[in-house]
């Protein structure tokens, strides 16, 4: 079993707290690895966990976990925790499992999960539609389609996202977050392989030749997995047609985020709706 048999890798770095008398790691944490993992990988596949099983009508449970110790992880080592579903059955899921260092693989596992009515436990059939996302994962496809479009056609979508994002995590003030800017702006929404809508923004002129980007908002369960970047740079493709260059506001925690797509921080910090904002540019023509 090597690293490229997995397209999957989630990785840690041994705790203190993880190592056992002998100074390795302690076999049981390597369970807990693997689950994380788990985790992780359904995030990769651009699923929100609880709400694609509550859209699903099932939830999805353990029938069997197996490991197989090869070699022992010590404290402060990086590891690489690879999953991938290796076979769907008519009610199960088969979850195969490595633990690397670098290259050297020190346990391999295997989750054998059941899909079932969570009111009654009883397993029910792997619905088709998930077939078709982790098929479509493991066969190297995109699991996000970015779509461009007017408020009116996607308001339904964007909107949710927003005020879960800017109103009820961030407390910006709803009056704040809605505008008369949205009629006239382009809005991107990203959408997993269920339809559902992971992230969104929206691009409109901010002066002559010069486009502002804002609005962004990500799911919770979807940061730091590059949804939100894909509708980043769908918006700066979208402004390349339109504009010279265009800027925009981000919050000082999500500088790097910007500065990573080539944004550039320029003035000083200010505050925006009670939060600490920085205007970044980038430039689109030289």
């Amino acid at each position: 079993m090597n690293r490229t048999d997995f397209r999957y890798l989630d990785r840690l770095r041994v705790r203190w707290a993880e190592i056992d008398a002998q100074k390795i790691v302690f076999n049981g944490h390597y369970l807990m690895y693997v689950d994380t993992a788990v985790a992780g990988y359904w995030r990769a596949l651009a699923t929100p966990y609880a709400q694609t099983m509550g859209s699903l009508h099932g939830d999805v449970y353990v029938r069997k976990a197996s490991l197989e110790y090869l070699a022992s992880a010590r404290y402060d080592d990086v590891l690489d925790v690879g999953v991938k579903c290796s076979r769907v059955g008519t009610s199960s899921m088969v979850f195969t499992a490595a633990v690397f260092r670098q290259n050297e693989l020190l346990v391999t596992g295997e989750l054998i999960y059941v899909f079932a009515d969570p009111r009654t436990q009883t397993s029910k059939p792997v619905p088709q539609s998930l077939r078709d996302v982790f098929d479509a994962f493991e066969s190297g496809q995109a699991m996000v389609d970015v779509r461009l479009g007017r408020w009116s056609e996607l308001k339904a979508d964007a909107q949710p996202l927003r005020t879960a994002v800017f109103v009820v995590e961030q407390k910006v003030p709803a009056e704040l977050e809605y505008d008369l800017a949205d009629v006239d702006a382009v809005h991107a929404v990203a959408y997993n392989r269920f339809k559902q809508a992971l992230a969104t923004g929206r691009l409109l002129q901010h002066a002559p030749g010069v486009g502002r980007i804002g609005r962004m908002a990500v799911d919770a369960s979807m940061r730091s997995n590059g949804v939100g970047r894909q509708v980043l740079d769908a918006l700066v493709l979208a402004a390349e047609s339109r504009f010279d260059s265009v800027v925009l506001h981000a919050q000082t925690a999500a500088a790097d985020f910007y500065r990573r797509a080539g944004f550039v921080a320029q003035g000083a910090v200010f505050e925006e709706a009670g939060i600490a904002h920085i205007e970044m540019v980038k430039h689109l023509r030289n």
